[in-house]
């Protein structure tokens, strides 16, 4: 019989020097992959069988060292019914079973289906910078399913009754009772007639047909709080759509898209200006206005000599926090605008301030080059 048996490694496709934590993976891998009651295919069970008695020889050091040494031999008639010691990294033979049957541990029982809860709604609405800054409301229309004021949810038609589903005698559940290698085990799950509720429709609603809901346009009233990002999802409870037979309706989550300002620009809570000025206002210092999102605008001091990116913030004057009394700032950053049009009167000015401004640099650089020597001649005696 042993010289009938696959080598162990290969069963579980993994190399002689595997570690455990490889074989570990392997076999969770595998036995879930071939698990009778989750492949149903032909000779799933041998190899399920198969895979088990690897690992529980593989996975146990006196084992593996015996099997290495002598083979199927030295590990008798294998593992096949002796039970594992490890399920694979799950912390018992529960964990093994829900994985392999969505929830259902062996002799337990699989939660009744019931009313389920409604379907989400998204909807995409765009608002502009000021509305996202300072918050609004937004009336919106959308199509939903909604209860159906008829039957009032549960799909029979008025002044008629449900009666008890044949399939599951009134329970919503089908209980069937397998066998696996570890035992009988009893695998409950909705009963597919009733859909878990139980009880079935005689006589279905005419308005909605026994779907206990109908297709509506509704109008919602969105508030938007302030500060509001570009992607922000906004949830309104309970307005999304109804299951059918009733149950909770979902949520609608409102996707906004903030449309850009003209000349705002915004990043995190701050806001972000570029103001022109001119040569004369950066030289020789002005006081100008501002615009703001707040009011039209308010006053900033330019001081003289001013360079070009130089920013200077308006503290709390920027982008209100979600839900807090907080607020960012707006930072206003000059711009020196170079003329481009200018009169002869101008030009002359600004010839003569280069002339001046040349002189001024030159009598600079000697200056500088009479105090260089100056210092040269210092050093050398």
């Amino acid at each position: 019989m042993a010289a009938n048996k696959r080598d162990y490694y290969e069963i579980l496709g993994v190399a002689r020097t595997a570690t455990d934590d490889e074989i570990k993976k392997s076999f969770r891998r595998l036995a879930k992959q071939y698990h009778p009651d989750a492949n149903k295919e032909q000779g799933a069970e041998a190899r399920f069988i198969e895979i088990n008695e690897a690992y529980e020889v593989l996975s146990d050091q006196q084992k593996r060292a015996a099997y290495d040494r002598y083979g199927h031999a030295g590990v008798g008639a294998g593992a096949a019914g002796a039970g594992f010691n490890d399920f694979g990294g799950f912390s018992s033979i529960n964990d093994l079973f829900e994985t392999f049957f969505s929830g259902t541990a062996a002799g337990g029982t699989q939660r009744r289906g019931g009313t389920q809860r409604g379907a989400d709604l998204r909807y995409e609405l765009t608002i502009t910078f000021e509305e996202a800054i300072f918050g609004c409301q937004k009336e919106i229309e959308l199509p939903r399913w909604e209860t159906c004021g008829t039957c009032r949810g549960n799909g029979a038609q008025p002044g008629t009754s449900t009666s008890r589903c044949s399939a599951c005698q009134g329970t919503g559940e089908i209980r069937r009772v397998q066998q696996s290698i570890f035992g009988q085990f009893v695998n409950v799950t909705m009963c597919e007639r009733c859909r878990g509720e139980g009880r079935v429709i005689t006589t279905p609603c005419e308005k909605c047909r026994g779907q206990g809901r109908v297709r509506n346009n509704r109008r919602v009233v969105v508030n938007i709080p302030a500060g509001v990002d570009d992607g922000i999802n906004v949830r309104v409870t309970g307005e999304g759509e109804v299951s059918a037979r009733g149950g909770t309706p979902g949520n609608l989550y409102v996707i906004l898209s903030v449309k850009p300002h003209p000349f705002f620009k915004r990043q995190g809570n701050d806001i972000i200006y570029e103001l022109p000025i001119s040569f004369t206002q950066a030289t020789l210092g002005d006081e100008v206005e501002v615009p703001i999102v707040d009011s039209k605008s308010t006053a900033l001091k330019i001081p003289a000599g001013t360079q070009s990116g130089r920013s200077f913030r308006l503290k709390g004057m920027g982008v209100p926090v979600v839900h807090s009394t907080a607020r960012g700032d707006q930072h206003v950053i000059v711009k020196v605008v170079t003329p481009t049009n200018i009169t002869p009167e101008q030009k002359h000015l600004l010839e003569e301030f280069a002339r001046l401004e040349k002189e001024q640099s030159e009598q600079d650089g000697k200056n500088i080059f009479r105090n260089l020597f100056e210092k040269t001649k210092d050093v050398f005696q």
